[in-house]
């Protein structure tokens, strides 16, 4: 193609670019300590739009939706079923994957962004959640696992959604804020922001969080992972030592 040819199309190729987003997070790291009570997280960015313009007044604004992630794990879930007036676990079934953490918030309820089909491409929504479950129960019975397991982060404020929560300035600028709760796992997080308008993703931009342990409780936990004999004999010995002290003390008084 002729070089005048580019340049009469590049309008047009501009116009056909797709905007971009540069996300961030306020913290890229946080550190559990004993004291650990949960944490604010910020997540801001900017959306960069072909040719560094601001959308025009009367243009439809996009919206933003933030997803944070965290580690996937394994995980049994038990059905308690009442016999003979004792609750007693009944049937079971176990998941493969299934995120630790999950928190979404949106510019917008995201049902009215996107529809089911993209909501569970993306994993929009904790309805939309792809889950792995090892066991080939009936769809019906999956479902109320399903439903349950949800249910339970739910409830424990591991999972749980956030619409209205994003702010977006001018169509350019944007943020949000999602708590982190105290029972929070460790492990590396993700934090995804998407860019959507007219029910289509635009764009999608992702960045890592670190959540660790700091000070004692991660030697006690790095002790337990890498030297799992000598952590056990030391937890047996100070138990065997802390009855002993115990009893000493109440023969005494």
């Amino acid at each position: 193609m002729k070089r005048w040819a580019v340049l009469l199309l590049a309008p047009l190729l501009m116009g056909q670019a797709k905007p971009v987003l540069v996300p961030d997070v306020s913290q890229r790291a946080i550190e559990i300590a004993y004291s650990f009570t949960g944490a604010e997280l910020l997540l801001f960015g900017a959306i960069l739009y072909p040719g560094g313009r601001t959308p025009e007044r009367g243009e439809k604004p996009a919206d933003i939706v933030v997803v944070v992630k965290g580690p996937t794990q394994s995980v049994l879930v038990r059905e308690k079923e009442k016999v003979a007036g004792i609750w007693m676990n009944a049937e079971r079934t176990r998941y493969r994957s299934a995120p630790s953490f999950y928190a979404i918030a949106s510019s917008k309820p995201i049902r009215e962004l996107v529809d089911e089909r993209t909501r569970a491409i993306y994993e929009l929504g904790v309805d939309s959640l792809q889950l792995s479950p090892s066991s080939g129960a009936q769809p019906e019975v999956q479902a109320r696992f399903d439903k349950g397991l949800v249910d339970l982060r739910t409830r424990g404020g591991l999972y749980y959604e956030a619409p209205g929560a994003v702010e977006i300035t001018d169509g350019v600028l944007y943020r949000a804020r999602l708590n982190i709760p105290a029972r929070v796992p460790v492990g590396r997080f993700t934090a995804e922001t998407f860019l959507i308008r007219d029910g289509r993703v635009l764009a999608a931009a992702v960045r890592p969080i670190d959540i660790r342990k700091s000070g004692f409780e991660r030697f006690v936990a790095t002790a337990a992972e890498d030297q799992s004999l000598a952590y056990g004999l030391v937890a047996v010995a100070l138990s065997i030592l802390l009855g002993w002290g115990a009893g000493a003390i109440w023969r005494r008084f």
